[in-house]
């Protein structure tokens, strides 16, 4: 069955009254979505409630004139007719009337690429007005939902091929899910599931065995390594155990997983299973024969069989006949040699109808259908393979998908935006996807495909808020216009402005005092580099000591926190948009729909000192723009500093949020009951909400719950989409992760770089835990993973975060604002702690040396 959804609305010109034939209108607008099925269902609704859809005579126009004579005769009209709603003319009431006898509604299916009607059927619309409009009709097309199939089980989380991989991915994934076996033959033609030719990078064969290292010959080229082929079914299943041969994924599990054989995978008793056989030719030089090893499996047993090898497949399906399974011809890159044809797969790829010859779909690389450019953005269109396979009746599935690598930019590190591209596009859909993390691609066509349209549920009791972190930065550089106004298209609920003064006293939405990073600071006002202790312990070029129409000058620049991993931001956008001003930030945001803003008040003791008052000139914006009497958007005032905080309690539909910086595992009842002085809300990182053993959660802490239970409000954040980002536990997906916060932490806001991630989300029908879904997707839950890990695998725990304390939440009072005689002249005993830069690469700082290092961090940061 092709899986291919397609919906789009048909507006039919308006037409006297009676019944018209209509089916070649409509033939003309679905066509070319109807050759992508050989079998499913045209569902056809119209929009009206006086005029009808009916299938009948296609060919004698009488019929149609008949068939109006009927309508009018049974169903009376004009002043003697008995209706009561007549307000809308005496042919209104009776057009409600037939369109109800003949209904809105029709489905029909669909063979071979075309609506299976009769001979003498067609589709009728009839108007039953005198003076109609035009009519539109909504008309889906279904195939069935695109196909799951999980690469060697889930082998994104635990070794590829392994028990707990295939297991997983039948407990994790959609029902139907499809487990792909790469086939390996031992010497005694037993047959193991593993990816790729050698044993040596995916297990500890070369360990047991270290004097069975060999050399063949492979399409003509030496590889070295250990083959299954030397080893009996014994040997290979008793003796080496599996690992992880991907560095982002965890090892926690290797050692622990012994190489399984297909007989295995058929006893789990999956749905259905696809066999790829990648080195058929290898094997049968050595006397192994796949086709044999596959004819001898009972009946059925294989869903699916691939291989990128032409005569292979010709051969078996000759000889597989009434059996139910379907050969799929597996492309490899396009500029490889094909061993049978010896024609390259490009070349092999402009012959689809060769290919329909003898196999029933193509397995291609993703880039096959939609390329990507050097520059790592997608190419400005995808190719037309779909529709031209569709077009000869072949499948198409897509391979190459991981949550764990470098995405093009345009999916922002959201693996789901990448699933959608190939299975929710208006102008194809594949019919499934080869991946390592099948529980993300299960959510995506269960939960998010056709669900962008979707209403976005009121915050509240359904989902939490949605925050921006100085806008959409994922997007584009933090705090800038292009930032908000991404974070408001991407229906964020609060925009967030972290506020930062020029010397002069102009106060502008910036996420550090500390400018060098975020704009082109470093190169314009090298000069100004000074360390401030107050803020950093580095150097630093900092917005005090810049004058409003300094600032101006400069281009913002988009921060890219995982760049030394090679997961860069946007970089077209680097320097796009335009600083803002508060009160420009505050004027985006009143001629918005969102539910509020978010200003967030740093350094504002220090700035005091040095004659700048953050508090007064936040607090004069704020009143300017008029939300001090604002009913329609929250305002939220948060800072690190209580007495910041108490300064705007004099603003009384203002909330109050506390921010705390230090990793804790709960709060203190003396603490909770100072923060209500002068919060209603608290902010914690999400180093504060789980217990972390090795990048793994074994528990969530009491943080969230002992600060709701004295009825405060719990912001989590910052979430960030890149993989680096993410414990093991949400699978290198920032959906799974959202889904945790919302509905296992139950935080009231999620804090994202990426609001468009949430907002998807909780678009989605998997975001209503009442709704009894055979597919949802689930939160993560602490000590899942950690339990099967073996014993000694996982490195010791860490000492659990401390309560927050009293003296975490209590500052001492504002000081007041300074008069500074001379502009340029610092602060009094400013002096004691600022210095000049002393090097160039000072502001640079230490890079990171290695992926390994990012990752100790980044999971709690």
């Amino acid at each position: 069955m092709a899986a291919k959804w397609a919906q789009k609305t048909v507006v039919i010109p308006a037409h006297r009254r009676g019944c018209h034939l209509i089916t070649p209108k409509i033939l003309r607008e679905i066509e070319g979505d109807l050759a992508g099925f050989k079998c499913g269902l045209a569902h056809f609704f119209l929009q009206h409630t006086s005029a009808s859809l009916t299938i009948n005579e296609n060919y004698d126009s009488d019929v149609q004139a008949d068939t109006e004579t009927f309508l009018n005769r049974i169903v009376p009209e004009g002043h003697n007719a008995p209706w009561k709603h007549t307000m809308e003319g005496p042919d209104d009431m009776p057009a409600h009337i037939k369109s109800s006898m003949f209904g809105c509604a029709l489905t029909i299916p669909i063979t071979d690429g075309r609506l299976n009607m009769g001979t003498w059927q067609g589709i009728w619309l009839c108007e039953h007005r005198d003076h109609a409009s035009p009519r539109k009709i909504v008309i889906t097309i279904n195939g069935g939902p695109p196909q799951v199939i999980a690469r060697g089980g889930f082998s994104g989380l635990f070794p590829d091929s392994s028990q707990f991989a295939y297991q997983f991915a039948l407990t994790a994934c959609l029902p139907d899910v499809v487990l792909l076996c790469d086939l390996q033959l031992s010497s005694d033609r037993i047959g193991f599931c593993k990816t790729g030719l050698t044993l040596d990078n995916s297990t500890t064969v070369s360990e047991i065995f270290p004097k069975m290292e060999r050399t063949y010959k492979l399409h003509g080229e030496d590889v070295h390594g250990w083959f299954s082929l030397d080893f009996t079914a014994d040997q290979l299943a008793q003796n080496i155990t599996l690992i992880q041969n991907i560095f982002s994924r965890p090892s926690t599990f290797d050692g622990s997983q012994r190489m399984y054989t297909l007989d295995e995978v058929v006893e789990l008793h999956p749905p259905q299973i696809w066999l790829n056989v990648q080195y058929n030719s290898f094997f049968l030089e050595h006397k192994l024969s796949s086709e044999d090893y596959i004819l001898e499996l009972p009946k059925d047993t294989l869903s699916y069989i691939s291989s990128p090898e032409v005569e292979f497949l010709k051969s078996l399906g000759g000889k597989l006949k009434k059996a139910k399974t379907k050969l799929i011809f597996r492309f490899l890159n396009e500029n490889i040699e094909e061993p049978s044809t010896k024609k390259t797969y490009g070349e092999l790829l402009k012959d689809l109808k060769a290919i329909k010859e003898f196999a029933a779909g193509i397995l291609v690389p993703k880039t096959y259908i939609w390329s990507v450019e050097k520059d790592q953005y997608l190419a400005p269109s995808s190719t037309s393979l779909v529709k031209d396979a569709h077009a000869l009746g072949l499948e198409v599935y897509a391979s190459g998908f991981a949550n764990d690598i470098v995405l093009s930019y345009n999916y922002s590190y959201d693996p789901t935006a990448e699933y959608l591209q190939f299975i929710d596009n208006p102008d194809f859909s594949v019919d499934g996807v080869l991946t390592d993390f099948p529980v993300t691609a299960s959510g995506a066509v269960a939960c998010m495909a056709h669900s962008k349209g979707n209403p976005l549920p009121p915050p509240g009791k359904s989902r939490p808020l949605i925050i921006t972190h100085n806008g959409a930065s994922g997007m584009f550089a933090g705090s800038t216009d292009l930032a908000y106004q991404e974070a408001i298209k991407d229906a964020a609920d609060i925009i967030d402005c972290t506020v930062q003064m020029s010397k002069d006293g102009t106060a502008f939405c910036m996420h550090s005092a500390d400018i060098s990073s975020s704009t082109t600071a470093a190169t314009a006002f090298a000069s100004k580099a000074s360390t401030v202790h107050e803020i950093q312990n580095k150097s630093g070029i900092f917005s005090f000591d810049l004058s409003w129409s300094e600032i101006a000058t400069l281009k913002p620049a988009l921060i890219s926190p995982f760049a030394q991993a090679g997961l860069q931001r946007n970089p077209l956008a680097k320097n796009a948009g335009k600083l803002m001003t508060l009160p420009q930030f505050l004027d985006l945001a009143k001629a918005s729909n969102i539910t509020g803003i978010l200003i967030e008040i740093e350094h504002a003791s220090y700035l005091a000192k040095r004659g700048i008052g953050m508090v007064e000139a936040v607090s004069s914006a704020l009143t300017k723009a008029g939300y001090d009497k604002e009913t329609k958007q929250q305002v939220f005032i948060q800072s690190d500093d209580s007495s910041v905080l108490t300064a705007f309690k004099k603003f009384t539909t203002f909330r109050r949020v506390l921010n705390i910086e230090a990793k804790i595992s709960g709060a203190s009842k003396p603490s909770v009951e100072d923060i209500k002085k002068f919060a209603d809300t608290v902010r914690i990182h999400r180093n504060s909400v789980a217990q972390i053993t090795g990048y793994f959660m074994t528990h969530f802490t009491d943080t969230v719950g002992s600060l709701q239970a004295a009825n405060l409000t719990v912001f989590v954040g910052v979430l960030k989409n890149e993989f680096m980002n993410l414990g093991f536990d949400f699978f290198a997906d920032p959906t799974i992760e959202v889904a945790t916060y919302a509905f296992s932490v139950v935080a009231d806001g999620i804090v994202t770089d990426y609001p468009a991630t949430a907002s998807s989300y909780f678009r989605s029908p998997c975001s209503d835990m009442k709704l009894n879904l055979s597919f949802s997707i689930l939160p993560a839950q602490p000590g899942a993973l950690v339990n099967l890990a073996a014993p000694g695998m996982l490195a010791p725990a860490g000492a659990p975060s401390p309560l927050l304390q009293p003296t975490d939440v209590v500052d001492p009072p504002l000081p007041p604002v300074k008069a500074v005689i001379a502009a340029d002249a610092p602060a009094p005993g400013a002096a004691d702690n600022t210095s000049s830069a002393f090097s160039s690469n000072a502001g640079n700082g230490l890079l990171w040396a290695g992926i390994v290092a990012l990752l100790s961090l980044t999971f709690l940061h």
